[in-house]
């Protein structure tokens, strides 16, 4: 089972985390604090793999992280899911954004917060990988963002019409 997912830039600040375990804010903020220690203090010459992160996550949690320009992008996992397919995991999961953004970089992240979201929400659901086709998951994203808009506009369309002028 997938335990998180964090996408955190350089300086140590996540722009995502979505945790599948029930975490407390302060344990959440913890377990950031640590893995951006962690990951910061790596070499880039070392494997991108963490079998044993002490006793913050417990004893059958590994890590998975791969680093693009200002952005780790990170997964924690039991040893029921595979390294290698967590790896290629985050790779559909950049390629989504790259497709959905037009080469995404960390502003992209910030100012389309619930995008994200979705966008993970298609690949996992609830610690279990759901989808790893890249176009499959753009598909439904962009049917849900057209679900989305045409409820919005019909929303701010009765509310800006005062219910007198609609008689």
């Amino acid at each position: 089972m997938i335990k998180a997912v964090m996408v955190i830039n350089t300086l140590g600040k996540p722009r995502l985390s979505k945790f599948y375990e029930f975490q407390p804010a302060e344990k959440q903020q913890e377990l950031i604090r640590h893995v951006y220690a962690v990951l910061s203090s790596r070499p880039d010459n070392v494997s991108n793999f963490i079998r044993s992160l002490g006793t913050v996550f417990g004893p059958d949690t590994r890590l998975v992280y791969k680093h693009y320009a200002t952005l780790y992008f990170v997964f924690l996992f039991d040893n029921s899911e595979n390294e290698l397919a967590m790896l290629d995991l985050i790779q559909v999961f950049v390629e989504t954004l790259d497709k959905c953004f037009k080469s995404v970089c960390e502003l992209d992240v910030v100012f389309n917060y619930s995008k994200m979201h979705t966008i993970l929400d298609e690949i996992i659901l609830g610690g279990q990988v759901l989808e790893t086709d890249s176009v499959e998951v753009m598909r439904a994203v962009e049917e849900i963002s057209k679900l989305e808009s045409t409820t919005s506009a019909g929303t701010m369309i009765n509310k800006s019409i005062p219910s007198w002028w609609a008689r």
